[in-house]
C-alpha cells in the first residue's frame, strides 16, 4: 500500500497552520506537504516536523503575485530574476526542513501569446532551477494542472510535461502526476500510470475526489483500484492528499473524512 502524505494548506482547515502537523500525525499520517511554506519561519517548521515524527516531502516555489491570479513564473518571459530568486529561497526551505523535491510552477500563458513561443524559456529556466537543486539534492517538479481549475495555466497535459523533462535532460528534473488533474484533462488513469511510471520521471504523485477534489472515496474515480496498481508497479514515493475536506473547516471535519485512508503506513 503506498505512503501518504497529507496536504496541509488543504486538509485540517479546522486548525490554525502550524497545529496541523500534529492534527495529521495524530491521524496516522508520517509524512505532510503543503502548497507555500513562505508565511512561517523555516525552524518554526522544522520544529513541528520533529515535534510530531513527520516528514516534509514536497512543497512549492514561491509563484509570483498568487493574490493577483499569478501562478508561477518559470515560462514568463522578463520575470527570470524573480524566479531565480524565488528558486534560492525554496532551497533555503528545502535543506532546513530536508525536503527533497520541490514544484516549480509554470504561470499562466500572457495573453496574445502561444505556448510554443514560451517553451524555449520555460525549459531554460527549468535547466537552471535543476541545476541549483541538484547541488543540494533536491528534485524540482512540474505539474500538468486541468483548465477548469486553472485556465489558461502553460502545463496540462502528462506527455507535454514528460516531453519537457526529457527535452531539459536533468536527472533530477521529474513530473509531479496528479491523478485529479489527469482525470480531468485525459483520463485513463491506470494506462498512464502504466505508460509513465516506468519511466523513472514520476517523482511524485498527488489525488483528491473527481470531479468535486473531495475525498477520494467518492466520485468516478476507484482510487483502491489505483493504490494496488501503484504496488504492482513499483511505486514507493508517497502520495500526497490535495483535497479539500467534504466538512469543511468543521471541528473534526477532516478526520472523519478519513476513513478512505489504508491504516498499514
Amino acid at each position: 500500500m503506498p505512503q501518504f502524505a497529507a496536504n496541509l494548506s488543504m486538509l485540517y482547515p479546522e486548525h490554525a497552520f502550524l497545529d496541523r502537523f500534529g492534527a495529521a500525525a495524530a491521524d496516522g499520517f508520517n509524512a505532510v506537504e503543503c502548497l507555500f511554506p513562505y508565511a512561517y519561519a523555516a525552524a518554526d517548521l522544522a520544529a513541528q516536523l520533529q515535534a510530531h515524527g513527520l516528514r516534509q516531502v514536497l512543497f512549492n516555489a514561491p509563484p509570483g503575485d498568487w493574490d493577483a491570479g499569478e501562478r508561477g513564473m518559470a515560462s514568463l518571459p522578463g520575470r527570470e530574476a524573480e524566479f531565480r530568486d524565488g528558486i534560492r529561497r525554496a532551497l533555503d526551505y528545502a535543506q532546513t526542513l530536508a525536503c527533497p523535491r520541490i514544484h516549480v510552477m509554470a504561470g499562466i500563458v500572457p495573453a496574445g501569446q502561444d505556448r510554443g513561443s514560451l517553451r524555449p524559456r520555460y525549459e531554460a529556466n527549468l535547466a537552471w532551477a535543476a541545476e541549483q537543486a541538484a547541488a543540494a539534492g533536491v528534485d524540482v517538479l512540474i505539474e500538468p494542472i486541468n483548465s477548469r481549475d486553472m485556465p489558461g495555466y502553460f502545463l496540462s497535459r502528462q506527455d507535454q510535461a514528460h516531453a519537457i523533462v526529457q527535452a531539459v535532460g536533468a536527472v533530477n528534473l521529474k513530473v509531479q502526476m496528479d491523478l485529479y488533474h489527469c482525470q480531468i484533462m485525459e483520463g485513463d488513469l491506470a494506462m498512464q500510470l502504466r505508460r509513465h511510471l516506468p519511466t523513472g520521471r514520476v517523482g511524485h504523485i498527488q489525488i483528491a475526489g473527481v470531479p468535486d477534489r473531495h475525498e477520494p472515496d467518492q466520485g468516478e474515480v476507484h482510487f483502491p483500484y489505483l493504490f494496488a496498481l501503484l504496488d504492482t508497479l513499483g511505486y514507493t514515493g508517497h502520495v500526497g492528499c490535495e483535497y479539500r475536506p467534504r466538512r469543511g473547516a468543521v471541528a473534526g471535519g477532516t478526520t472523519a473524512g478519513l476513513g478512505w485512508l489504508p491504516r498499514q503506513q
